[in-house]
Parts: structure tokens; C-alpha cells; sequence
């Protein structure tokens, strides 16, 4: 737990840590990292001849397809690119930003080591005939490290590829700090990579330990061990992180640079001048005195000469007697060898760890000081043992240093996160969006998410926004809503062990439906939870309560949320239309603000009977004042009606008429198989006594008022003088007719004569669903409660499965306040392709980005001199899927023998063993280059001379089915396949 640290004046300028991430010898993330670190491990890896190097596992590994590159273009990319490429994506997403929708410029500043990859290319350059010299350096060559990350990450701040040798993942912190206080950048990712692989690395150096164990400062040492790694880290100004809800890891009070010059003895030798000035020029930078440092994180290589003149350049820039309060001294590659230009940033991650859990971990092999260290005389000690460092009186401080080949030092202070005070979770349900490119990676993100919430104690709330927020809605997506840590904890359990658990939403936005029922439903309690924590329901709501109070006599709330022991006189006044009608409207009109609120707005609206007043304000056909009005003097007046029954008759509405008195009306038609018919209830009983003569059944039901009867002729001049004092306007969006089964024109929306034959005549929603159906609207959103017009377009026969009915709230049976159904309401529109206004989700409590699981890459291994490698499996078994497109729903086979030849351009260019018809060329890692030889072989391979395409064409059709189409064939049109 940190101190609690003021943000002083001093600190305005600092920047902080906000993320990282990390490829690590021996581990598999940076949890494990620093469970080994802090009991001293050895990560290093020992071969049969006794060599030792730092391994990085699946440093072949890629996805290729997360990242958009076609396989054989991954297979020529330099595999120091490929890891600081996942590394950036997991360092944002452990910052909790998303690069596609962060609004500010991220710049990224890292380099990487020297490696035979461009030469063993040239060497096998028979394995890609089609590329060019200048494409093998573009793909081999270290130079475009960085620019390569910001085009495929879309970062648009500057790009800075930096070689300084092991000091450059260090320096390019430097530079990135620097860029963020210019303001070049408002994020920054810094940091190295090198991988050399074991074999080989560094055969015949003098400087390399004979027994394979890195002794920094230790008097046995006697050379350093090589190591492959990759590290990077998330920077932002400290006011930003702060104002932006960041989780901040650790502050860069100051950093400093300098080269040796020619005070040396040789060009690869150390400097203690050189280094002692760029140290001193950090401390100066943060403003902070040498003495408050704690710990200082070495290069540390295990080199005699080179620590010695390490631990002198320290002491001469500390300028502390040995009498001094002791600063710990360690090196990181005790633990991981020496991992080349990624050496500085683990290092530096290293020393946020310890500032995390207060403890300086100890130096791996160290038993006794060197003598040419000379510690004694300095403020600095060297121990094996872990040291606890707890808070204190003033904050924890920790020096990093590194040097590179050639001289360029570089030197970072770094000081302990300010506090933040967190409000307890609210114990409030909470959606967690989960999103990956591949069903198998979606399951395992449930799982990592899971093991995280159980583990740690995060609130619920934080988690929940760095999903909504910081991750990118990819094609499988799933989710949860829960309540509290141990709820969520079982519901992505279920998640996990569950492999078809994924929801691919279409191509294009999905349209939305607002369905707004009418008298169904309604009960006390009725989304009392969206009242009491959604400020835009009960905005709405309130509002509608405070306008018909005066008509009412009562208030709305006190009806829909009694207080305890008021709920029996409630359930009796809403028995009465007149106040079951406005709270009804109330609800539903509130629940539509909420979802608009939400970035949920309705291409088409419909109502139902008493639903179409909410409907016609989503509309703008009535503002909510007067619709409230309408419902009011609608109630008033059903009330002094005699009471009427209903009878659901098995008949079509035609078959029907004959058989209704002059008191009888049809009511509604929800099928024309049947309706429903209104009257007395001694007409209706003689009614049903009729089709049982008749052979046939039929069903009494419950009508909660007299509305679209024959009653209504006595009220009907009444609620006319009530219509005429509205303000009525023509619909802004589709709004369906409930009363006619067609859209509502101008004209009719405009007639006061419309409105008040919508209270008298029948009910036609089966003509209204069929014009919905016949429209575009593939989600249909009911405002509740229940799922009274869902279940109607459910049966109805132009229902497509492509359709998705949700319900906003729960039945009236369950008793539940809303919140949950609203948020799994919510979830599923977003699972069917609707952005999601996430900000609305958190009104009550400004909620914060936290460390969370990153993405879980589905590595695929490509070694450019291992003919067992991913692009080389040419012959996929039978049992593989058709299509390589992690994305793509459909599967379907090329059958023409112009799709047929299409896809074998595409195998062959692209380096993929199969490709469906749907299948997106650019998806798969296509570019203008590739488009330009998919046009230069079809026509060879379709026989023909010419072929009438150009590149435009590949971009405009840009999968098979689409590019098919447009080729011209000769002789017409081209039968299908077997």
C-alpha cells in the first residue's frame, strides 16, 4: 500500500507509469516475474554442453491474424518486431486504453538488437519468390521497429526507432518522458526487445561467465550471461493519469542522459564520468537529494571492470559518505542474463514491481562484495536477501541505470505512486464485455478475467469500465453481469468451460426497434432499482410524477415505490386506469430516455394500445407534457366505464364479426387465426357458450380497461376536446401504426381524428409486426415489462431468426428491479453490434482503469529457416477448418471455377492454406502490394489472356464471393460446383 503523497509543484511535470508489459526468460508473465524475483530465481536456461542463456518461450510464436498480416508476410517479419508488437498491444491494454478509440496521439519510442534475420532472409529468399529486395529490408530490417508498431496499432504520435546498445529500451524512456512534457505525444510507449536465440549468441566472447551464472558485484563474477527479453511500458503525464482515472504503477520524477566521449580507454569501455554526469542530471531533473534514494536497479552485468566502474560512477554522483543510510544495490540480470537493449525497461519494471509489494528483492549468486567495489566507502550495499520496504514518512525512491556500447548512459529516478483514495464497491450490478477474434480466445479471456477477480481484490465497478473502455470490441464477444466479485467469478466460470459462447455481430450496425406494450404487466417495484441508481430514469420519471400530480391528486413514486408497508394500497391504486396508465407511460417513456442515454436510439417505433403514447414521443410526434396529458384524461375517463371482458375466439377476425352484438367489438388482433373481442361480461359469457356449441375453444382473459370497445362511444367526445388541446407534429423516425398496421404518415400523426380512433377501434398488431418485419430493424428492444409484444413477433410467421428480441425489464412475476435485466439488455445489444455508450453505465461513481488480463494471442510458430512452420503446412488435413478468417461466421467453400481459381491466387500470395468465399482479402493481411499480384495471376490462372480488373476492384470486392461477381465470363454465367 503506498504513502499517501501530495502532488506538489515540483511533481506537476512528472510523468507515470500507467501500464506495462513484458517477454520475460522463464516466465510467463510479469506475476511470475516477480514471484521469482522475490525469492532470488535463476531464470536462465542450461543446455546439454552446459551453455546457459535467458530463453524467452515462443519467441517463433505470432498471431498472425490478431495483427492483420498474412502468414508468409509474418513469417519474413523479424521476430523482435512480432513480440514488440503483442508487447505494445498487452502494455495498452494493462493501461486499460484501447489505441482505436483513445482520442489523444500515442507516440512509441523502442528499439531493438542486432540479428541475423535480414541475412538468413536474403540466404532463403528462394522461399519468397514474389518479394523484392526493398520488402525483405522492410521486413528484416531493426529501422522501422517502431513505425511498423504505430501503423499497425494506429498510433498516430511520433515514432522513434533508438540505438544506443543496452542502453536503448532506457533512453528511449528518456525520449518518451521528454515528448510527453513537450507535448508531442499525450501517451507514450517506451521500451526494447532483443532476441538472438540461445543457439549461437555470443560464441566466443571473452565477456560471457565460463559457468553460466551472472554475478553482479559479487567477488567471484566473472562475465555476464546472454538473454533474449522485451519489455515496454505505458507513459502519460502524472495531471492526465490522475484526471483520467489511470491506475498509476510508479512516477518518473526525472531522467538524464550523457555520453562518454574519448574519456575512456577504449570505445566499448565504461565511464565513471560519463555515467556519474548523466545520474546527476536525473536527481537534478526530479528535485529529489541522492540521500532519499532506497534502491538503485544496476546494469549490473556480472563484468569485474564494468561494475567496479559502475558502483564508483554511483558513489561519485551520490556524494554520500559510507556512513550514510545504506541504498540497496541489485541488477536484474542476476535473475534473466543480459537481455541487450530490453535490459533497461525490464530493469525499470523490475523496480515498479518492488514499489508495488515494498520489496527490494535480492541479488541472485551474490555471497560476498568484489573488492575492487569498494562499497565500504559508499552508500551502497549488495545483499541476496530480499529487504522489506515499507512506507514511510516521505516516499520511496529508486534509481535505474544503464549503459550502452559506445557510451550513451542513461539514468531514471523513479518514486512511488501517489495514493489514491478508491470508494468501496457499491455492491450494484455491473456489465463486463468480453471480446476476442476467435471463439477459443474468447473462452480464455473468461478464464483469465476469472482467475484475476478471484485472486485479487479489484472493485467490480473499475473492472467492468477498463472493459467497457479499454478493450476492443472484437467480432466474439460475450459478457456478464453481476453484482459482486464472487457472482462475476462463477458466471465467467460458466464462460470459460463453455466453448460455443460467442455472439458474432453482423458487418453493419445493426437497426433498432423500440417496442412499447401496453396495460401488461405493471406492478409495484417496477424498475425501482433504474429509479434509484439511473439518474436519466429518474429524471424522466420524476418529471412525468410532478406533472400529474395535480391530476392525480397523488404522486407517481409513492404508488411505484411505496415505502415499507405501503405496498398493499398500491397495488390497489394501480388497479385503476387511472393511475396504472401514467405510471405505466412513466416507466416506458423513462426506460427509452435511459436507453438513448445509453447510445441506443430506435430507427422504428411501435406501439401497443396504450404504448403507442411513449411511442409517439419517441417519434416527436408528442412532446412527453402532452402524451402525459393524453394518458391522464385516457385513464381519467376509462375509469367511469362499466367493467368489460375479453375472450380470445379461434377465428379470423372475418369469421368472427358475424357473431358479435351491437355491445361487442374486436378488441385486437394479434394473428389472423384469432383475435380478441371485447364486451360485457354477459355478452362475452354467451359468446364463449356459442363456440363450444361450435366445437371450438376459447379463452376468457383479463382486459385491464374498456379501451377499444364499444364503451368508448361514451367518452370518445371528451377525450376529443382533450386531443384537440395537444400539440401534435410529424414523426421524425418510423413510427409503426398499432390502429391501422401501417407507418403513421404526416397527415395522420397531425389528425387529431387519428388519436381518438387509436382508443376506439381494434388493436392491429399482427399488420403492424408484419411492417416492422418488412423493414430493416433486426433488433427489436421492448421497454417492458416482460416480453409482452416480444413473445407476438416471436410466433409471428415473418419472424427470421436473424432477429433479436430483448427485454429491457423482468416480468412483473420476478419482482426484480430492473437493474440486471437492463444491463443483460445491454449486453446482448452489444453483442449484436451496437456501440455502447459505456459513460452512461457509471453515474454514481467516477470509476477507474485497472490492471486486467490482456488479450490471450493464439500463437502460430513462424521460423523463416524451419520448413515445419506455419506457412509451409501446405497439405492441411481434412479435419481443419475451411477458412483461415478468425473473424468470419460463414464457412463456405469456393464451387465456381472462377472462385475456385481466386482462391488458389490467394493461397499463394498470401501464404494460407484455404480461404472461404466470405473471407476478407484485407482482413487476412492483404495489401495494395499483394492486390497488385492477385491481379497479375488471375488471368493465368482463369486461361485467359486479359482480364477487365483493376486494383480498385480488389479493394471494392474484396472477398471471393464479391470478386467473382465482377469477373466477366465468357458464355454467360458460370453453374456451380459440385
Amino acid at each position: 500500500m503506498s504513502a499517501t503523497v501530495k502532488i506538489d509543484d515540483d511533481m506537476e511535470t512528472s510523468v507515470v507509469v500507467v501500464g506495462m508489459a513484458a517477454r520475460i526468460p522463464g516466465v510467463a508473465d510479469l506475476d511470475e516475474f516477480w514471484a521469482a524475483l522475490a525469492v532470488g530465481r535463476d531464470l536462465t536456461t542450461r543446455f546439454d554442453l552446459g551453455a546457459t542463456y535467458g530463453v524467452v518461450a515462443d519467441a517463433d510464436g505470432f498471431d498472425a491474424a490478431f495483427f492483420g498480416v498474412a502468414p508468409r508476410d509474418a513469417q519474413m517479419l523479424d521476430p523482435q518486431y512480432r513480440v514488440f508488437a503483442e508487447c505494445a498491444w498487452e502494455a495498452l491494454e494493462h493501461a486499460g486504453y484501447n489505441p482505436h478509440t483513445y482520442p489523444g496521439a500515442i507516440g512509441v519510442y523502442g528499439g531493438s538488437g542486432e540479428t541475423d534475420h535480414l541475412a538468413v532472409l536474403y540466404a532463403l529468399r528462394h522461399r519468397f519468390p514474389e518479394a523484392t529486395d526493398e520488402q525483405l529490408r522492410l521486413a528484416g530490417s531493426r529501422d522501422f521497429l517502431t513505425g511498423r508498431v504505430a501503423h499497425t496499432l494506429n498510433l498516430r504520435g511520433p515514432a522513434v526507432t533508438v540505438h544506443t546498445g543496452c542502453s536503448t529500451s532506457l533512453v528511449a524512456v528518456h525520449l518518451a518522458c521528454q515528448a510527453l512534457i513537450a507535448g508531442d505525444c499525450d501517451m507514450a510507449l517506451a521500451g526494447g526487445v532483443t532476441l538472438r536465440g540461445a543457439t549461437g549468441a555470443g560464441e566466443g566472447d571473452n565477456l560471457l561467465s565460463p559457468d553460466g551464472r551472472c554475478r553482479p558485484f559479487d567477488a567471484d563474477a566473472d562475465g555476464m550471461v546472454g538473454a533474449d527479453g522485451a519489455g515496454i511500458v505505458v507513459l502519460k503525464r502524472l495531471s492526465d493519469a490522475l484526471a483520467d482515472g489511470d491506475h498509476v504503477h510508479a512516477v518518473l520524477r526525472g531522467s538524464g542522459l550523457s555520453n562518454d566521449g574519448s574519456n575512456k580507454i577504449s570505445f566499448t569501455a565504461p565511464s565513471v564520468t560519463g555515467q556519474a554526469a548523466a545520474i546527476r542530471s536525473a536527481h537534478l531533473a526530479a528535485g529529489v537529494s541522492p540521500d532519499t534514494i532506497g534502491y538503485v536497479e544496476a546494469h549490473g552485468t556480472g563484468t569485474a571492470i564494468g561494475d567496479a566502474i559502475e558502483v564508483r560512477a554511483l558513489s561519485e554522483a551520490f556524494g554520500l559518505p559510507g556512513s550514510s543510510p545504506r541504498c540497496v544495490l541489485g541488477s536484474v540480470k542476476s535473475n534473466i542474463g543480459h537481455s541487450d537493449t530490453a535490459a533497461g525497461v525490464i530493469g525499470l519494471i523490475k523496480v515498479v514491481l518492488a514499489l508495488r509489494h515494498g520489496l527490494i528483492p535480492g541479488t541472485a549468486h551474490f555471497r560476498r562484495p568484489h573488492p575492487h567495489l569498494d562499497l565500504a566507502a559508499g552508500p551502497f550495499m549488495v545483499t541476496s536477501d530480499a529487504t522489506p520496504w515499507p512506507p514511510g514518512a516521505r516516499p520511496r525512491r529508486a534509481g535505474v541505470n544503464a549503459t550502452g556500447v559506445g557510451g550513451t548512459n542513461a539514468y531514471l529516478v523513479v518514486q512511488e505512486a501517489p495514493a489514491v483514495p478508491l470508494p468501496p464497491d457499491d455492491n450494484r450490478y455491473h456489465l463486463l464485455p468480453l471480446a476476442a477474434r476467435t471463439a477459443s480466445a474468447l473462452a480464455e479471456s473468461a478464464a483469465r478475467l476469472r482467475t484475476r477477480l478471484d485472486r485479487d481484490p479489484v472493485a467490480l465497478a473499475d473492472a467492468a469500465w477498463t472493459l467497457q473502455t479499454g478493450r476492443v470490441a472484437f467480432a466474439h464477444r460475450a459478457f456478464v453481469v453481476a453484482s459482486d466479485r464472487d457472482e462475476a467469478v462463477r458466471s465467467l466460470t460458466t464462460l470459460a468451460e463453455q466453448r460455443q459462447i460467442s455472439v458474432t455481430p453482423p458487418t453493419e450496425t445493426p437497426k433498432v426497434a423500440f417496442l412499447f406494450p401496453g396495460e401488461h404487466g405493471p406492478h409495484v417495484g417496477m424498475a425501482r432499482e433504474l429509479y434509484t441508481h439511473e439518474p436519466v430514469f429518474r429524471a424522466a420519471l420524476d418529471d412525468c410524477a410532478a406533472r400529474a400530480s395535480a391530476d392525480l391528486g397523488l404522486d407517481l413514486r409513492q404508488v411505484l415505490y411505496p415505502e415499507a408497508g405501503g405496498e398493499a394500497a398500491a397495488e390497489a391504486r394501480l388497479t385503476t386506469a387511472a393511475v396504472c396508465q401514467p405510471a405505466i407511460f412513466a416507466v416506458q417513456h423513462a426506460m427509452a430516455e435511459l436507453w438513448q442515454s445509453r447510445g441506443i436510439r430506435p430507427h422504428v417505433v411501435l406501439g401497443y394500445s396504450l404504448g403507442g403514447y411513449a411511442a409517439a414521443v419517441s417519434a416527436g410526434v408528442l412532446t412527453r407534457s402532452d402524451a402525459l396529458s393524453l394518458v391522464l384524461a385516457r385513464g381519467r375517463l376509462l375509469d367511469r366505464l362499466p367493467e368489460s371482458s375479453g375472450l380470445v375466439v379461434p377465428l379470423p377476425e372475418a369469421d368472427v364479426l358475424p357473431m358479435l352484438g351491437d355491445d361487442m367489438a374486436i378488441a385486437a388482433v394479434d394473428d389472423p387465426r384469432r383475435c380478441v373481442v371485447s364486451g360485457p361480461p354477459a355478452g362475452i359469457g354467451r359468446l364463449g357458450q356459442r363456440l363450444v356449441g361450435l366445437g371450438l375453444d376459447s379463452l376468457r382473459v383479463h382486459i385491464p380497461s374498456a379501451a377499444h370497445s364499444v364503451l368508448v362511444d361514451d367518452i370518445i367526445h371528451e377525450y376529443a376536446r382533450a386531443v384537440a388541446a395537444a400539440s401534435l407534429h410529424p414523426p421524425r423516425l418510423p413510427w409503426i401504426s398499432d390502429r391501422t398496421g401501417a407507418q403513421v404518415t404526416a397527415d395522420d400523426a397531425c389528425d387529431p381524428a387519428y388519436w381518438v380512433g387509436h382508443l376506439r377501434h381494434t388493436v392491429r398488431a399482427f399488420d403492424a409486426l408484419q411492417t416492422l418485419f418488412d423493414g430493416p430493424a433486426g433488433l427489436l428492444l421492448e421497454m417492458g415489462p416482460g416480453r409482452v409484444l416480444g413473445s407476438l413477433a416471436l410466433q409471428h410467421p415473418g419472424y427470421e431468426a436473424s432477429r433479436t428480441i430483448v427485454q429491457s425489464l423482468p416480468e412483473a412475476a420476478e419482482r426484480a428491479g430492473g437493474a440486471a435485466e437492463s444491463l443483460r439488455a445491454t449486453g446482448v445489444l452489444w453483442q449484436a453490434g451496437l456501440p455502447v455508450r459505456w459513460s452512461a453505465l457509471h453515474h454514481r461513481r467516477q470509476p477507474r482503469r485497472v490492471p486486467l488480463p490482456t488479450y490471450p494471442f493464439q500463437r502460430e510458430r513462424f521460423a523463416v529457416d524451419d520448413p515445419a512452420s506455419v506457412v509451409a503446412r501446405e497439405t492441411p488435413s481434412a479435419a481443419e477448418p475451411v477458412s483461415v478468417h478468425p473473424t468470419n461466421a460463414k464457412v463456405a467453400n469456393p464451387r465456381t471455377p472462377v472462385e475456385k481459381a481466386i482462391a488458389a491466387v490467394w493461397c499463394e500470395v498470401l501464404g494460407v492454406p484455404h480461404v472461404s468465399i466470405d473471407d476478407d482479402f484485407f482482413e487476412l493481411g492483404g495489401h495494395s502490394l499483394h492486390a497488385t499480384r492477385v491481379l497479375a495471376r488471375l488471368a493465368p490462372a482463369l486461361g485467359r489472356d486479359t482480364l477487365q480488373l483493376t486494383i480498385m476492384d480488389v479493394f471494392d470486392h474484396s472477398t471471393i464471393r464479391e470478386l467473382a461477381a465482377v469477373v466477366s465470363e465468357p458464355g454467360g454465367s458460370e453453374e456451380a460446383g459440385p
